[in-house]
């Protein structure tokens, strides 16, 4: 195309204008559907709110009992002691040097989410998900003062009328009060509960309690109040990859499609000749706290709770069809049962013994460093400011922070000697005199024991700039032996 040609066709485009109606709006996104789900009677329900009292147990009591770890240590069972810079599990005590076994927890807790996920499919989500949890309390709390779907539906597009405001207000209001309290949970486990409980109540806990207990107030609010769904939807990262852990034989809700369909409404005589049992009720989209139609298969934002499944039996059983048109069951299963072949469930699988082993091997590793796990350690600083010092008898001295880790529950008593540089001797600060060989150092329960140790030696055995030495410390109870290599500074020759 020439020059000519393009000006033509830019003058032509320019004589053309786009007409558009100035009241016609475009529409960029489409508005969050609000979702009354209904409530509904069956196993899974029942399940549910077995599960969501059990758990809510677990995060407010299990902080409240006790386990007896000496004089003068945290007596909480399950306790992470941020100011104290350690966690206690029962009777380990993981110090921040040993944070490697946190980092094996919640491993070994990612592997076994992962585990279950290939086998039960997204029981995690519909069961045991805070957000799961928070969103039916919340769910429960509104339906007690707002009344079932179609009442809360009703109210919300109707206009603002006292009563309208009255339960509007005391369902947000209860909100923040479970909110509160659902606070607690997190903070009793960074916190002797007993203690804090009382100091918030007062109102004379610390600013960082306080400021937590607000956060978690507002967010469990928010999250379990207002976002409900739209928290699975968007801000939950797990939905977006779990489906890679399915397969065919892994146990997910599934709506059997090839006996409900083609679906029509049910007529007097309930006929289901030539069509399928599935009468178009909605009514598993109607008590779904997502909004999902299983029919339409597996997605997203389906997060396997089989709230469906109690709804669509009962519809079942009121049309004297056979349960089971939605099921929790494998896709292979389902599809023996349409061509009338036997049911398996195949729970050892190549994914499932994958996890297993990584899982064990895991396990294992943590097994074996907590059996085998020192109760001492020891750190060695040597200052460096100055490097040296020169005495007036021309000796040369350097200086070191020497601390010692003592895990154990009783006080230990250590003797630290020296090796590597002839006729060398040390000084401890405030423990020995002057010129010791080897040095007594006593450390008191679960706490670090610092002492400044000076060393010196003659000028003539250093054979440089930098000699080799090695502290030796001994547990004078077990003797259990650690040797720390580090340098002696010097001028030189």
């Amino acid at each position: 195309m020439d020059a000519n040609t393009t000006k033509d066709a830019s003058s032509t485009a320019s004589t053309k204008p786009i007409k558009q109606n100035p009241e016609e709006k475009t529409i960029r996104y489409a508005d969050r559907p609000e979702i009354y789900p209904r409530n509904i009677k069956g196993i899974y329900r029942n399940v549910k709110w077995i599960t969501l009292w059990v758990l809510l147990g677990i995060y407010h009591i299990v902080p409240w009992l006790r386990w007896d770890r000496g004089e003068g240590v945290p007596d909480q069972m399950i306790l992470m002691d941020l100011s104290g810079r350690r966690a206690y599990f029962f009777d380990m005590v993981i110090w921040p040097q040993e944070v490697y076994y946190l980092t094996g927890i919640l491993i070994l807790a990612a592997i076994g989410l992962f585990f279950v996920t290939s086998l039960f499919g997204r029981v995690w989500c519909g069961f045991t998900c805070p957000q799961t949890v928070w969103t039916d309390l919340f769910f429960w709390v509104e339906r007690q003062i707002e009344g079932e779907s179609n009442a809360r539906r009703k109210l919300d597009k109707g206009p603002w009328t006292a009563a309208k405001i009255f339960k509007k207000g005391l369902k947000h209001f209860i909100w923040l009060i479970v909110a509160f309290l659902m606070s607690f949970a997190w903070v009793w486990y960074f916190n002797d509960a007993p203690t804090v409980t009382v100091e918030i109540l007062q109102g004379t806990a610390g600013s960082w309690v306080m400021a937590t207990i607000a956060v978690l107030t507002i967010t469990t609010y928010l999250l379990a109040g207002w976002a409900r769904e739209q928290v699975c939807y968007y801000m939950c990262p797990w939905p977006r990859f779990q489906g890679t852990m399915f397969d065919e034989d892994t146990l997910l809700i599934t709506y059997e499609d090839w006996r409900g369909e083609p679906r029509a409404p049910t007529n007097k005589l309930r006929n289901f000749e030539n069509r399928g049992h599935c009468i178009d009720c909605t009514m598993c989209v109607q008590v779904c706290p997502t909004g999902v139609d299983i029919r339409l298969g597996q997605q997203m934002q389906c997060i396997g709770c089989g709230l469906c499944i109690d709804a669509c039996d009962g519809i079942m059983e009121k049309m004297n069809l056979p349960k089971g048109l939605i099921r929790y069951d494998s896709i292979s299963n389902g599809l023996a049962r349409e061509h009338k072949k036997p049911e398996t469930f195949h729970l050892v699988r190549p994914r499932t013994m994958a996890y297993v082993v990584i899982l064990l091997v895991v396990m294992g590793a943590m097994g074996f460093s907590l059996g085998t796990r020192s109760l001492l350690d020891v750190t060695v600083l040597r200052d460096r400011a100055p490097l040296f010092v020169t005495l007036s008898d021309g000796s040369i001295r350097n200086g070191y922070t020497y601390k010692i880790l003592n895990k154990d529950d009783s006080a230990r008593t250590y003797t630290l000697s020296l090796k590597g540089l002839e006729g060398a001797s040390m000084t401890v600060i405030g423990v020995e005199k002057e010129g010791a060989k080897q040095v007594m150092l006593d450390v008191v329960p679960d706490t670090v024991g610092t002492y400044k140790v000076f060393v010196k030696a003659d000028k003539k055995n250093l054979k440089g700039k930098s000699t080799g030495i090695e502290f030796i410390l001994v547990d004078n109870v077990s003797n259990e032996t650690i040797v720390h290599d580090t340098v002696f500074a010097g001028p030189g020759r």
